[in-house]
């Protein structure tokens, strides 16, 4: 068995959740199983060691389980993009739109200097509008976007046509 076929096979799937008619890939049980957690990460530490990485972005909350490990692997600082009013010191704040209203995410202020090299960290792609308001949000900081990686695409929601065009888009898993 590959390692994608292991994390896929420890990846739950819960019908009609949270609505009627979706299927809920439920990455926690990929997590909390030893060797699938070992794969994601060798994974996204395959993809970008050596690639002059200054820092590894990630999004609240599952995002901080694998990019941590990966910042920590590749030899990167660690930046955290939360929602609003988690973060102590002044931030800067990207505003973007869900389906049904608004939401956004924030970094400190000083978290990046300018023109280091980041990417991007989350658990899931679905539509993309998260990470692009945090591709955003780091371009606003000063960083150079280099990647978004994620462990499971959604590739029927198009989410990779969301993100900017000089990102690349990284993803281990794909429904």
């Amino acid at each position: 068995m590959n390692n994608v076929q292991l994390v896929k096979e420890r990846i739950r799937n819960i019908k009609n959740f949270p609505i009627e008619g979706i299927i809920f890939r439920d990455i926690t049980t990929a997590i909390k199983d030893k060797e699938a957690l070992r794969e994601m990460i060798n994974f996204l530490t395959e993809k970008f060691i050596n690639k002059n990485i200054d820092y590894v972005a990630v999004v609240e909350s599952r995002g901080f389980v694998f990019g941590s490990a990966l910042a920590y692997n590749i030899n990167a600082g660690c930046i955290l993009i939360r929602k609003p009013g988690k973060l102590p010191a002044e931030t800067i704040s990207e505003e973007y739109q869900l389906e049904y209203g608004k939401d956004k995410l924030e970094i400190h202020k000083d978290a990046i200097e300018q023109g280091k090299n980041v990417i991007v960290v989350d658990d899931l792609l679905a539509t993309g509008g998260t990470v692009n308001a945090a591709c955003k949000l780091l371009k606003k900081a000063g960083a150079n976007v280099k990647a978004a990686a994620f462990i499971v695409e959604l590739s029927d929601l198009n989410g990779r046509n969301n993100l900017p065009q000089d990102v690349e888009v990284v993803s281990m898993v794909t429904y």
